[in-house]
């Protein structure tokens, strides 16, 4: 039986990087696959990106109310496997929608993302995932002191802020991520409290 698939992970990890080596073993073996990714994900366009360089064209880009039951029945002809990058940006109903798609066609789908955001907050595509995925991997990296990182911790103009949208693209507008273990993310999160008198 097929099943539908978490990986997650802090930011840096390698999910992009283990998902695009996935892809090229099924295509190695000449199985058909479909690549999917949100369009809130920006970064890399209608690419997929990893920190190491690797690259691949999205099949398909995912949009905020699509029903993905409805666009897979049309599209999951011959396919093997159906990939999801970045998937911490589906809506609840989408995995849903990914779950019947896995149980009613007994394809796989291979979703990557993190489980939460700058905040510590689940994402609620994450959440949902983590609700109903039937395996969850995770996938570890590192913080700066050495211990295991599990938190994203945002830095704008090179400072770490910890108010904001739950979505901003890494990249975009000055800002970028940095796993962090729990004990430097709320070290880092007690100086912004206390500068700002949260």
């Amino acid at each position: 039986m097929a099943k539908l698939y978490f990986r997650y992970g802090a930011m840096n990890c390698g999910k992009s990087a283990l998902l695009l080596q996935t892809i090229h073993n099924y295509e190695d073996r000449n199985m058909k696959v479909l690549v999917m990714k949100p369009e809130v994900d920006t970064k890399g366009n209608k690419n997929i990106i990893s920190r190491i360089g690797l690259k691949r064209e999205a099949d398909h880009i995912i949009k905020k109310k699509e029903n993905l039951y409805s666009y897979l029945q049309k599209n999951i002809n011959g396919i093997s496997c159906i990939f999801i990058d970045e998937a911490q940006f589906l809506k609840r109903e989408q995995v849903d929608e990914l779950m019947h798609i896995v149980t009613n066609y007994d394809i796989p789908i291979i979703c990557y993302g993190l489980r939460t955001d700058f905040m510590g907050n689940g994402f609620p595509g994450s959440t949902r995932l983590l609700e109903i995925a039937h395996s969850i991997e995770e996938m570890k990296t590192i913080c700066e002191c050495g211990r295991k990182a599990t938190m994203n911790a945002r830095i704008v103009n090179g400072k770490y802020v910890f108010s904001g949208e739950q979505v901003a693209i890494d990249g975009k507008d000055n800002i970028t991520y940095k796993s962090l273990c729990p004990k430097c993310f709320y070290r880092e999160k007690d100086k912004y409290d206390k500068k700002f008198n949260k």
